[in-house]
């Protein structure tokens, strides 16, 4: 009896000490994007190409992703997110292969916001939301600057909060990018180097002001080269930066976004400086059919390698989680640009291209 009253004791005294089970939850989530497309002057003797692109569908990429949070007491959260990107034409991963390439990132949030460590999007990337109207998919300003949806940093520290409507944002990059392949997302720029502190670091900031019917915002990237870095940021002192500043108006029915990205490119020598010009519109003609539409201008400062875009696109809600779409558009390449309509895609120099796509996508 005293042995037992004895244990009794010693578990209780346990209990005590320890901090009450938390309340948590993890949930899975996805889309699935899956189309095919059509587009002209491929190659540079003007081929057409008929094809499943594997990067993105004409809505959103794929992806898989679980996240979850832990209730910690007194408004603090913990909290995690783990998503992948994969083609759905093949089943492989993007993102050069990585097992999360997308996000993967845990940290903690309260009223003052949330600070979180690892593979963040960094704010150039978030103050697409919105104010870009074909967002990430196959057709949109991806193909004119791949860094608007691949704006992601390895090794980062990331905050974000809210207040009264005010959103700002911030990432620091100890080393950007770890990655040698996955097109415009893999710039073999590890970092983390004892001998140059400032190689392939990257910081970026939002500030971003939300009313009922309007936005305006502002957002700012910059990278840092190494000596293995691509795309000519070749020692740790050159840079390349953008500024973003965009607004958005909606009403019940429609919005209309529109903004300009002014990019300052150390890493070429030929056209260092550019300006990305875009307006988007998008109406619910009723609640299931949305159209939306899209112009946009690459104008690359002192040269005639400019291009344009102009983009349609029709999308039929059949559930709250499953859309068919079909979009298409027009992309004119002067002087020796190749920009090609299709993310991933290819066109042959100073060629335009003609371009539709249809599928269907599924979110989860």
């Amino acid at each position: 009896m005293k042995k037992t009253l004895i244990a009794t004791a010693i578990a209780a005294g346990m209990a005590a000490t320890l901090p009450a089970q938390a309340q948590s939850s993890i949930s899975v989530y996805g889309i699935i994007d899956a189309a095919v497309e059509h587009y002209t002057n491929a190659d540079a003797a003007g081929n057409d190409v008929t094809r499943s692109p594997s990067l993105g569908g004409g809505m959103f990429p794929s992806r898989i992703g679980f996240k979850g949070s832990e209730d910690l007491g007194n408004g603090l959260k913990a909290i995690f997110t783990l998503e992948n990107g994969f083609a759905p034409d093949s089943g492989t991963l993007n993102q050069g292969g990585r097992l999360f390439g997308r996000q993967a990132w845990v940290g903690l949030a309260g009223s003052w916001g949330q600070v979180t460590i690892g593979r963040n999007y960094n704010m150039l990337y978030v103050s697409s939301f919105d104010v870009d109207t074909f967002g990430p998919s196959q057709y949109g300003l991806g193909a004119l600057d791949p860094a608007v949806p691949n704006g992601r940093s390895d090794n980062s520290i990331a905050y974000k909060g809210t207040f009264n409507g005010v959103t700002v944002g911030a990432t620091y990059s100890l080393g950007r990018d770890t990655s040698s392949a996955g097109g415009a997302s893999g710039t073999n720029c590890a970092g983390e180097s004892a001998t140059d502190a400032q190689a392939c670091r990257e910081w970026s900031a939002l500030l971003r002001y939300d009313r009922p019917t309007w936005t305006v915002l502002a957002a700012y990237d910059r990278i840092h080269g190494s000596p293995t870095a691509a795309n000519g940021l070749n020692t740790s002192d050159k840079t390349d930066s953008r500024l973003h500043v965009a607004g958005l108006l909606k009403g019940a029915d429609w919005k209309v976004g529109g903004g300009v990205l002014l990019r300052d490119n150390e890493g070429s020598t030929t056209q260092p400086k550019s300006r990305l010009y875009y307006v988007g519109v998008a109406y619910n003609v009723t609640p299931l059919l949305t159209i939306d539409g899209q112009l946009a201008r690459l104008d690359y400062r002192a040269t005639g390698n400019d291009t344009k875009q102009a983009l349609v696109r029709a999308t039929y809600l059949l559930s709250t989680r499953t859309a068919v779409y079909i979009a298409g558009g027009r992309l004119n390449n002067d002087g020796t640009a190749a920009v090609a309509m299709s993310a991933g895609g290819s066109v042959g120099a100073g060629m335009s291209q003609t371009g539709i796509i249809t599928g269907i996508k599924h979110a989860f």
